[in-house]
Formats: C-alpha cells, structure tokens, sequence
C-alpha cells in the first residue's frame, strides 16, 4: 500500500500519540471505516473503557442495546419506539444500534457485560463505606 508523505506523517503521528504500531492503527481505521460504511449513522469513540461503538451524536450503541433488553422484558407492542421514547433517540436510530448490535454481538455482548460488572463493583464499594459510616456493630 503506498500512501502520501503527508497520510503517512499523520498515521506515524497517531500512532505515536495511542502508543501502538502505524500498522495496527491502520487496521483500526480501516475497520472502522468499514463499519461506518455498512451501518451509516454508527460512530467510534475512545473513553475510560476503551474503544466503542456509538451513535453519531448520540448514546454508545451498548447503551441502548441495554435500554433494549429491559424494555423486552416488559414485552410491549413496539420495542423499538418504546426505547425511542426512552432514550429520546428517533426509531431509526434505534434501528442503527439494533442492526450494529446484530453484526457485532460479542463485541457489545462484552461491554455490557463490562457494564455490569462496574456496577456491582460500585454498589459493593459503596455498601462497604456505609457499614464504616454506621459504626461498629454492637
């Protein structure tokens, strides 16, 4: 693959930037393009847990994947404009996570099991300090 002087000064620069090699930033580019190009309206951010997949201007797509499954649990009539209600997304942008979700389950499978377990993290931390604050039992 031959690139200009100046794409290839910007890949170096990236990479130099992430700590990785230019040639897995290209791939991560190149994948993500891919991606976008098969679900328009799906976008990539970094963040505390990584990498993501996310709505253009809106939430990460485990985000509403997670919104999804308990609005399912509640079997109403119509899933995806209940999450659209509750997310304030419109039903084609629900449409966009669904069908990213569908192309990449284990990817997002994981982030939200990564979700939750953030979550029981948090809530035993916090029960821990609260047994502190209550004071030695008697």
């Amino acid at each position: 693959m031959r690139l200009s002087d100046d794409v290839l000064r910007r890949l170096t620069d990236l990479a130099e930037r992430r700590g990785v090699s230019v040639s897995s930033t290209i791939e991560r580019l190149l994948d993500e393009a891919l991606r976008r190009d098969a679900h328009p309206g799906i976008t990539f951010r970094d963040g505390a847990g990584g990498r993501r997949a996310g709505l253009v201007g809106g939430p990460d797509v485990d985000e509403v994947v997670r919104t999804l499954r308990v609005v399912q649990e509640e079997r109403p009539a119509d899933v995806v404009a209940t999450v659209a209600e509750m997310t304030s997304l419109t039903e084609g942008q629900v449409g966009t996570a669904v069908a990213y979700y569908a192309d990449h389950r284990d990817e997002i499978d994981a982030r939200i099991a990564a979700h939750e377990r953030a979550v029981d993290e948090a809530e035993a931390a916090w029960r821990r300090r609260q047994e502190v604050l209550a004071g030695p039992r008697r």
